[in-house]
């Protein structure tokens, strides 16, 4: 986490009294680096060597990287006048909700190219950069081939014995136990949008809750739990999973009924590299640096022109959650019922768990 810098009354007089003389000096330094906050583990790691380090490299400028909790600590530092950060990696939901807040920049469409970005994977106030599922996940060494194909099965205890493990936050928590109640995919956010709708979703998570042994907090965190066995299934992020299967863990999952999503770069509200971040994510954005994350994450780029420039083969690309045939097996994550319900549905999400 970012250290917060914190000036003294005196400190601030003295800064003002040399700042024409540190000016020419002062802002150099500034403009040759930004600071990204993400998520860390293997997840990050990709995003580094797919995207942080090439884009630095062809702008010429150097770029930190800093790891964080997501929305909840940008606004904080918003809020606190006190942003260090220049971009943040944001799931997408998470990211209109500060919009709505006035917590982000507005994206600059002069400077960020998304002409050949996939309809619907940008909004005024971020930029997708990659596509991912949530999927449920199962321990090959528990049920070999024949693990949970649906979220009803997720549910089935008696089925699918074992021990569980559900994410402790309201993102893609709700939807799978809707679909697990009955409630068809394209009528799940129809159902969710209203508070008896996402009462129900709570009510089905509360039959699961005895067999969940961990409320996992991070993709790493998932991702550990089934390397190391301590849970046969989990809902979590397919790349995450992939990564882990690569690294031995007995791992499986399935798109079917999993939740089509994708990350964003937004811009803080105040950052103070604004113009060069806006430059660094347009030069993130373009095809040929996108078409390198699959090699390093099963992740589909946002730029559909990263599929057409020769860098992704066909075998790759049939494991990526944008692949068709995998696309029309999910439902696509509503960022308009987050933006109206999360902070809601979020707060009722905690005081479920601590019942």
């Amino acid at each position: 986490m970012t250290n917060k810098k914190t000036f003294s009354r005196r400190g601030l007089l003295t800064a003002a009294v040399g700042a024409v003389a540190l000016s020419a000096v002062a802002l150099p330094a500034l403009a040759d680096s930004v600071t990204v906050a993400s998520w860390g583990g293997s997840y990050q790691n990709a995003q580094s060597l797919a995207l942080f380090q090439p884009a630095a490299k062809a702008l010429g400028i150097t770029v930190k990287e800093e790891t964080y909790g997501g929305m909840s600590d940008v606004r904080l530092k918003v809020k606190a006048g006190a942003v260090g950060w220049d971009m943040v990696s944001s799931g997408s939901g998470s990211a209109a909700r500060a919009a709505a807040e006035g917590l982000l920049e507005k994206i600059d469409f002069g400077v960020v190219d998304v002409s050949t970005f996939y309809p619907g994977l940008y909004t005024d106030y971020c930029v997708g950069s990659d596509v991912f599922s949530t999927v449920m996940a199962f321990n090959t060494s528990t049920f070999g081939d024949k693990g949970p194909g649906s979220w009803a099965d997720f549910w089935d205890v008696k089925k699918f014995p074992g021990k569980r493990a559900y994410r402790n936050k309201v993102a893609g928590a709700l939807e799978p136990a809707l679909m697990a109640d009955g409630v068809a995919p394209e009528d799940v956010y129809k159902v969710l949008d209203s508070e008896e709708g996402i009462k129900r979703a709570l009510d089905k998570i509360r039959e699961l809750k005895p067999h969940v042994a961990v409320w996992w907090k991070s993709g790493a965190q998932h991702a550990q739990l089934m390397k190391d066995g301590e849970v046969d299934m989990t809902t979590g992020w397919n790349g995450r999973f992939d990564v882990a299967k690569k690294d031995g863990a007995k791992v499986a999952y399935t798109f079917n009924q999993a939740l089509l999503d994708y990350d964003c770069f937004a811009i803080p509200k105040g950052a103070p590299n604004k113009d060069l971040a806006m430059k660094f994510l347009a030069e993130m954005s373009k095809p040929e640096i996108q078409a390198n994350l699959p090699e390093h994450i099963t992740y589909g780029p946002t730029n559909k022109k990263a599929y057409e420039i020769g860098k992704i083969d066909e075998a790759m690309a049939r494991a990526m959650p944008s692949h068709p045939d995998n696309a029309k097996l999910q439902l696509p994550v509503s960022l308009a019922w987050y933006a109206k319900w999360e902070q809601k549905a979020a707060a009722m999400y905690q005081d479920m768990l601590t019942e």
